[in-house]
């Protein structure tokens, strides 16, 4: 069966419209990180903001503040990565397990 241009823009408008929607609940949705065994927690939603960066009081001591940068470091790459794949398997949700070529948070 052979689509025609019209039916094939269509269904690309559909896709479009089911995108703007799984990024609007991917705002909401958040991974969180850790590092230094708790002493840093990192929360990133699904669009790649950081929304929340905790550090337990213990660590703020003012020779501390290298390894604490470390720290930080650590758990928002890692609350990224998370943020990333949460993003990835939402979108082989609405293709089908297609890879996309593209970034679409």
């Amino acid at each position: 069966m052979e689509m025609n241009f019209t039916e094939i823009l269509k269904q690309a408008q559909k896709i479009q419209a089911r995108i703007k929607e799984i990024q609007e609940q991917l705002s909401h949705k958040t991974v969180s990180a850790e590092s230094g065994g708790g002493m840093v927690n990192v929360t990133v939603n699904g669009r790649q903001e950081i929304t929340q960066i905790q550090i337990d009081p213990l660590c703020v001591d003012s020779r501390d503040i290298p390894m604490l940068e470390d720290l930080v470091l650590a758990a928002v790459n890692q609350a990224m990565k998370k943020s990333r794949e949460l993003v990835s398997e939402e979108m082989k949700q609405l293709t089908g397990g297609i890879p996309l070529p593209f970034d679409l948070a």
